[in-house]
């Protein structure tokens, strides 16, 4: 049989339903299995079966749409978290402990920023964060012996800039260590970063993944290809015994596809249980089933408005990558030559003030503390998601005080820029 469309997958992957069993995913709304001897579950416990033991590590609703991610994706094992940011927590906190390093791109989502530079600082593990756009032999100059990964997002939030995944992916792996990249404004639909040799996906499904601000929620994909033995002295998590299993090597035991997600659920879901309910899950497959659809049309509403704002006299200037003036428009036509993702940022004349007054003029966007939605919403970014962040780190992530971050939802493009022209005109 030959290789499915994303559609396809979309649709088919993850639940199979047997003869007689529901065409619908069931949600296994349960917290607790029951197995006929205690030896049965003990096998679980000590990971030599793959059977639940606890809802607080995993759930078989959970794991069924984690395998259709994995699917899009190109992976060889996932999980879902109950946000993107415990996605983001775990991709890092799985392979890094105190006096390790990690080298990031500086253009991330602000709640991401914040994670890595306050938290995860006061944990031990130290970030360098280096321009999005940095050559090989820049990245390589800021990886240190005791660095344990790069991070970056495929199209950063809110700033949009694209990341060149092959580049990172290269000057990682000279190192010994992985590629970890957030790709959650793409989706799989228009990006498969692991065919461009990133190791490790994640994604906050809140976003296009769910597509109807219905469920918060993340995932974590491996890519399966990066070998963790051949650089074992980096990662005693990974390739030295754990203790708490009774000396597993999840490395030895578990190979290059499954150890990074065995130990996700083994250890930090079992110490943190940052898990999705059920429900969620179910709410996040009915999603999937029409993600490849409606990318589509964010992609075409976003670029048709990008394209009226980049005319318009009242705009200093728009970034949206798909734009044939946009300076990543080369990267786009390598990762993204099908679309990019549904949101557009502007910075209008005459600064924040009447960036703001701009936003309270619109009908159709609403102000909301939400990206990639449905509907049409808006913020600005300064005030709000990345708050937290000094001007120089603002300025550092591509991030202006008078930005506005525009997520074009699935209304009638025509729709779109009438509410954006005459909110314009307003102020």
């Amino acid at each position: 049989m030959k290789k499915q469309g994303i559609g396809t997958v979309c649709v088919q992957s993850g639940y199979k339903a047997k003869n007689g069993e529901p065409r619908q995913m069931p949600i296994y709304q349960s917290t607790t299995y029951k197995y006929d001897t205690s030896a049965q579950l003990a096998d679980i416990f000590n990971l030599d079966d793959p059977g639940y033991m606890y809802t607080r590590l995993a759930n078989p609703s959970n794991d069924l749409v984690a395998a259709k991610i994995r699917d899009l994706e190109g992976g060889s094992a996932a999980i879902l978290t109950s946000s993107g940011q415990a996605a983001s927590f775990f991709s890092i906190f799985n392979i890094a402990q105190a006096g390790d390093h990690i080298v990031s791109s500086s253009s991330i989502y602000g709640g991401t920023y914040n994670l890595f530079s306050h938290t995860l600082k006061k944990m031990g593990i130290e970030f360098t964060f280096i321009p999005v756009s940095s050559s090989y032999d820049e990245i390589r100059a800021a990886i240190r012996p005791n660095t344990k990964a790069l991070f970056g997002e495929t199209i950063s939030n809110p700033s949009l800039d694209v990341l060149d995944i092959e580049t990172f992916a290269k000057a990682a792996h000279s190192c010994g260590i992985p590629l970890i990249v957030d790709n959650t404004f793409p989706t799989p639909v228009n990006c498969r970063p692991i065919e461009w040799g990133c190791d490790i996906v994640i994604h906050s499904t809140t976003k296009y993944i769910d597509g109807h601000a219905s469920t918060v929620g993340g995932c974590i994909v491996d890519g399966g290809k990066f070998d963790w033995m051949a650089h074992k002295d980096k990662f005693p998590s990974l390739c030295e015994p754990d203790e708490s299993y009774h000396g597993i090597v999840y490395a030895d035991k578990f190979g290059m596809g499954g150890a990074f997600i065995t130990k996700c659920v083994a250890h930090l879901m079992r110490d943190f249980g940052s898990i999705q309910s059920p429900q969620n899950a179910f709410y996040l497959n009915l999603g999937l089933e029409s993600l490849h659809v409606r990318v589509a049309r964010h992609c075409s509403n976003a670029l048709a408005l990008a394209s009226f704002l980049e005319k318009h006299p009242a705009v200093e200037s728009v970034k949206y990558p798909a734009l044939p003036s946009s300076p990543d428009h080369a990267l786009v036509e390598k990762y993204m030559p099908g679309g990019t993702c549904g949101v557009v940022s502007v910075i209008l004349k005459g600064g924040r003030d009447r960036a703001e007054r701009f936003m309270e003029a619109l009908k159709i966007f609403q102000i909301e503390t939400h990206v990639s939605d449905s509907r049409c919403c808006c913020l600005c970014p300064s005030l709000t998601t990345h708050r937290q962040m000094s001007d120089s780190e603002l300025s550092a992530a591509g991030i202006p005080a008078a930005l506005v971050r525009l997520s074009c939802g699935l209304e009638d493009a025509e729709d779109i820029i009438c509410d954006v022209a005459r909110a314009l005109d307003a102020v």
